[in-house]
């Protein structure tokens, strides 16, 4: 079982965090998470935060006295915010690892590196990264900054996956696959956590929920310690402390969250979980301790990965600030400005925008606007005894001016009219440069989510590394093998199962790169013409062509291969024997 060592806090580095205690505290962390909150309310953060998701979903008159005037809601804002945000992710994102060629001995990884290349597809499809990253991004834009938390869910069944032992000490020997006997739980220094079952989630996690040790530095692998607050229901969290040997657990009782207006209307069975990250400064460890203000929830526990599970994006970078700057900030006033021109418009015409009667009552008693309703009038000419007034004329410069800020406002931020395709597409190649010369003002953030994108499947590989332990892969089986069983008559099988210990992740020389759907699908579509006409010129056969081509357009390709060269081999021992 797991040792009293390992669920100590490491010493080093806990000195300086804890107030010179070994081990957190319920109360020190309420400390750190306190003087983060101090932070944020410095820079108008929860303020700013509410104010925007606000103005994003329509409630934009939301604690203005109006005085009478009409409220109209114009939200040019969120058209805009959806179009950049749907811009930057229009690409279909993939992560490829490959073998850093400087490194030697390389040329055994390809096959792992195919593994794992797998298990990145699996784990993106299985989490929806693709809508994820477009809340991501949308968080962004509207809040300043994304995030995303990536935790280990133990409750889901995996099959094929054996207890392991963590990386050290592994020989490294056949690149993951040497033969490994199971291991008992825990044994050799395996931290608690290591088991058959689970899977890698992520999430999006709002930026007012996440503290940083360090708040004047954005990277995330840089802070000392990361505090991530979050509202749980008081009796399943008092549950799950007593499971975890809490001594204190009786302790978590409901409190309050003053961290929005109005949220003390939600929070009549919730308490605020702290959940505290660090890193040991012998081995880079990530350790983990989760708390109440008064109660500690679960004790120190080593999280079996060196990276924090968070990767964040600033919108735009603010110096010397965790936070960043979000889109919307800077378009409120104008959305302010178009409401207000509306508003006062719309009250005029309301007002002085119809003909108005007057008449004379000493001629006149009583005026009535019925249709074909006589009036009668007593002497005197009738031209005389009423009239219609003409309305006032609204200045022409007021829609102008109210055009004028919708347009410019846009044209900011890349929404021209070609972009939103409000523009009759008269010159194809005229609309497509104007489309990518619009693109170009989000070219930055875009690049920037790729860059998260590398860092989630860093995490990944992290998770992947520390907790699959040994299970079964599906790999190619030797060229020798099956020449071998179809020379005895037997049917040989394109692939087989072998144990595949993906604790070899850790200490490999691996490279990640970003593949982009559009730029690779040209490639794509290059490379298969590419292959096409050397395979009309018989330059290559077509066990080649099959072997080079990108995955998808032919279905089972390895089969087709495999019964090309098992009808080849067929007809050479046919030949030989005539």
């Amino acid at each position: 079982m797991t040792t009293r060592e390992d669920k100590k806090a490491p010493e080093a580095l806990s000195e300086g965090i804890f107030g010179g205690a070994r081990e957190p505290s319920p109360e020190a962390v309420w400390e750190l998470y306190d003087r983060g909150r101090k932070f944020k309310e410095a820079i108008d953060l929860y303020e700013t935060v509410n104010t925007n998701e606000n103005f994003f979903i329509g409630k934009q008159w939301e604690g203005v006295q109006a005085n009478g005037l009409p409220t109209p809601v114009f939200n040019i804002l969120k058209r805009d915010v959806c179009f950049v945000v749907s811009s930057i992710t229009t690409d279909n994102l993939k992560v490829q690892a490959t073998p850093l060629a400087a490194s030697a001995g390389t040329g055994s990884l390809s096959e792992p590196a195919r593994i794992l290349n797998e298990e990145f597809e699996s784990i993106f499809e299985h989490n929806h990264v693709t809508n994820l990253l477009r809340e991501f991004a949308r968080d962004a834009a509207v809040r300043g900054d994304g995030c995303i938390y990536t935790y280990w869910d133990p409750d889901v069944p995996c099959r094929g996956s054996r207890f392991t032992s963590p990386p050290r000490g592994r020989d490294g020997s056949g690149a993951g696959f040497a033969p490994r006997l199971p291991t008992e739980q825990g044994s050799a220094g395996a931290p608690d956590w290591a088991g058959p079952e689970g899977a890698i989630k992520s999430e999006i996690i709002q930026n007012t929920r996440v503290h940083f040790g360090n708040p004047n530095d954005r990277r995330v692998q840089e802070q000392p310690y990361i505090i991530v607050e979050s509202r749980e229901i008081a009796r399943i969290l008092r549950r799950r402390a007593r499971e975890r040997g809490s001594e204190d657990w009786d302790a978590i009782v409901p409190d309050e969250d003053s961290t929005y207006p109005g949220a003390e209307r939600r929070t009549d069975d919730k308490v605020t979980k702290l959940f505290l990250m660090w890193k040991d400064e012998e081995n880079g460890e990530v350790w983990g301790y989760e708390c109440t203000r008064n109660a500690q929830v679960r004790g120190p526990w080593r999280m079996g990965i060196r990276l924090y599970p968070l990767v964040w994006l600033n919108w735009d970078y603010v110096q010397d600030c965790c936070h960043g700057q979000a889109m919307l900030t800077g378009l409120i006033p104008n959305q302010i400005f178009i409401n207000k021109m509306w508003a006062m418009s719309m009250l005029s015409l309301m007002t002085t925008a119809y003909p108005k009667i007057v008449y004379d009552k000493t001629r006149i008693p009583k005026w009535t606007n019925q249709i074909g309703q006589a009036i009668g009038i007593t002497g005197g000419d009738v031209a005389t005894a009423a009239r219609a007034i003409d309305p006032a004329a609204i200045s022409p410069q007021v829609s102008q001016f109210i055009e004028a800020a919708i347009t410019q406002t846009n044209a900011n931020l890349g929404a021209t009219s070609v972009a939103l395709g409000d523009t009759r597409p008269d010159n194809t190649s005229a609309i497509i440069a104007l489309q990518r010369a619009a693109a170009t003002p989000s070219e930055i953030t875009k690049q920037n989510l790729r860059r998260c994108v590398e860092e989630l499947a860093r995490v990944y590989l992290e998770f992947i590394a520390g907790f699959y332990g040994v299970r079964e892969v599906d790999v190619p089986v030797p060229e020798e093998l099956r020449a071998a069983l179809e020379a005895a008559g037997l049917e040989a099988p394109t692939e087989r199962a072998a144990e595949f210990d993906f604790g070899v992740f850790r200490d490999m020389p691996m490279a990640l790169k970003i593949d982009v759907g559009a730029s690779a699908y040209y490639s794509e579509i290059a490379s298969i013409e590419t292959l096409d006409n050397l395979l009309s010129q018989g330059r290559i056969d077509i066990i080649q062509y099959l072997e080079r081509i990108p995955d998808g357009y032919v279905t089972d390709r390895r089969g087709l291969i495999e019964e090309i060269k098992r009808k080849r081999r067929r007809d050479e021992i046919n030949g030989k024997q005539q």
